[in-house]
């Protein structure tokens, strides 16, 4: 079934690419960037695809995927500064993102500064969550937003960039493909796996929650 539904989500990302171009990867990026959990790792190596088969450039790709991610970071900039923590505590629990992880998301911004924008956007998951920390301290525009775009176009480079010489070796060498059909077991089991212990951590941490004497109705 979970084969199935990434199956989906993945054939959902390319047609949109497929279709929108540049702009459609735009705004795939925009939503990932916007705490939805759509996954990059997909998004920008099958724009690197299409930059083998020339529909693309790389350059092209990886700032569109960009621009993107500034987009959906300046909407969850915006909410975070006019909403604050209670935002989080009230919406986050429907992208699993707990108030113990904001809190420790704004201790590291305080600590490090503003260049924790352009770090986390180099980073898997945290890259999706980073503008918040960031708006709820209200950091200063130009920067968050120069921070955001180059971290953003490093790494939408860098996966188009193995997108595009994965793409180029698909067809001519069938070593490659047998290798990627053999991991696909484990790449499936090792996402049930992180699927599964993120949503059980999260849902341990709302029953413990609601179990302290404080958060009880008082009879």
């Amino acid at each position: 079934m979970l084969a199935n539904l990434l199956a989906t989500l993945a054939s959902a990302i390319t047609s949109v690419i497929l279709a929108g171009g540049y702009g459609g990867v735009a705004a795939l990026m925009a939503i990932e960037s916007a705490c939805i959990p759509l996954p990059s790792e997909i998004i920008m190596p099958f724009a690197g695809y299409l930059v083998s088969t020339g529909h693309f450039s790389l350059v092209g790709a990886a700032t569109a995927g960009a621009l993107g991610c500034n987009i959906g970071s300046t909407i969850v900039y915006t909410l975070a500064a006019h909403g604050g923590p209670a935002l989080i505590r009230r919406w986050g629990r429907f992208v699993l993102l707990s108030a113990q992880e904001l809190a420790w998301a704004e201790r590291f911004f305080a600590r490090h500064g503003a260049i924790t924008v352009f770090v986390g956007r180099l980073l898997p998951v945290i890259r999706t969550f980073i503008a918040l920390p960031a708006g709820i301290a209200r950091m200063r525009q130009v920067t968050f937003q120069a921070y955001t775009f180059v971290g953003s176009w490093l790494w939408c480079y860098a996966l188009a960039y193995v997108g595009a010489e994965l793409g180029e070796r698909w067809d001519s060498d069938p070593a490659l493909r047998a290798v990627f059909h053999r991991l696909d077991a484990a790449i499936l089991v090792a996402l049930v796996a992180l699927g599964a212990w993120f949503a059980w951590r999260h849902l341990r941490a709302a029953k413990a929650g609601r179990g302290r004497p404080g958060n009880r109705a008082s009879g």
